[in-house]
């Protein structure tokens, strides 16, 4: 069966600021998506996370690989096939004060993108916008207000609200909730998880928290400094992680349960930057598990027997 995003060796390298290296931000992923699936991306904040979102709606242009979408190669498209294809495909930012427009009223913002589109007559848009507000648990009575009247976690509403609005097959949740205070954070996502069953939706949802991820995921890919290391179903991950990174990272998330003994691992150092990367495995220098040949050596992605894929020279 033909998934429905399908990433192929997807590199983007930005010139460095300084002298003729390049960053490279992501360097060779390679991930799939299926109809009504839900894949987490968690990692470290600038591991290239956020412009592999961008990469996937070709927001920004890849150096190179194949990013296509129900199997229509989305970098060979000219810009009007582009613009077709992204009726079927939307993002939610991560901040919800930044990606509204403060002088747009929000009747305006959701209806945006049916007016670029022209899928509805002018006459009854209106009507779609008070819809989608009640769908997003907004009053309609809202609509003629400004964004600067709303909290951060209506803002988002709004946000999803316009992303929806286009009745698309793919949302990029781009750390949709990591703005917002916590006891927000569970009613946007209880929503995201709602409006998937209703809407058939399927999503890519990035995150640095993998507690998060871990409660909307289907399968998730753990990256690190441009590179997806490990990558399975959810409740394989993090239940039993495979790459030692994978393992600190898990290690870190907070017990439910105060009393409870927890061992977390300490990374050494910071996480390098991608103009510098080091040589061998991008990991090695703060993994627990280095071993000689990580220092010389690139892992190569493989198969593991619990169907699972890992790149480290442990497997």
């Amino acid at each position: 069966m033909t998934p429905l995003l399908s990433i192929e060796n997807v590199v983007k390298h930005f010139p460095a600021r300084e002298g003729n290296g390049v960053v490279r931000a992501v360097d060779g992923v390679s991930l799939a998506v299926a109809e009504g699936e839900t894949l987490g991306i968690v990692g470290e904040s600038g591991c290239g996370k956020s412009t592999l979102a961008r990469l996937i709606l070709r927001l920004i242009e890849p150096t190179s690989g194949r990013i296509a979408f129900e199997d229509h190669d989305l970098v060979t498209l000219n810009r009007a096939e582009l613009r077709r294809r992204r009726r079927d495909m939307q993002i939610v930012f991560q901040d919800p004060y930044a990606s509204l427009d403060p002088r747009m009223t929000i009747v305006s913002i959701i209806a945006e993108p049916l007016d670029i589109h022209g899928v509805e007559p002018r006459r009854i848009r209106n009507e779609r916008v008070l819809d989608l507000l009640q769908l997003v648990g907004l009053d309609p009575g809202a609509a003629r207000r400004y964004p600067h009247e709303f909290s951060g976690g209506q803002r988002q509403r709004i946000g999803i609200a316009r992303a929806i609005a286009l009745e698309p097959k793919l949302l990029v949740l781009d750390e949709p909730v990591s703005a917002l205070d916590v006891s927000i954070q569970s009613q946007i996502l209880n929503l995201l998880m709602d409006l998937k069953e209703r809407l058939k939706l399927s999503y890519v949802f990035i995150s640095h928290d993998l507690g998060i991820v871990e409660h909307v995921s289907d399968r998730v890919a753990v990256m690190y400094l441009g590179r997806i290391v490990e990558e399975g179903e959810a409740t394989r991950v993090l239940s039993a992680p495979l790459h030692p990174y994978t393992e600190a990272l898990i290690s870190a998330i907070p017990a439910a349960d105060p009393r409870a003994k927890r061992n977390p691992i300490i990374l050494k150092g910071d996480l390098p930057s991608p103009d510098n990367i080091p040589r061998g495995c991008r990991f090695h220098p703060r993994c627990p598990k280095v071993m000689k040949v990580c220092r010389e050596t690139p892992p190569v992605p493989a198969p593991h027997p619990h169907g699972a894929m890992v790149e480290c020279h442990l497997y």
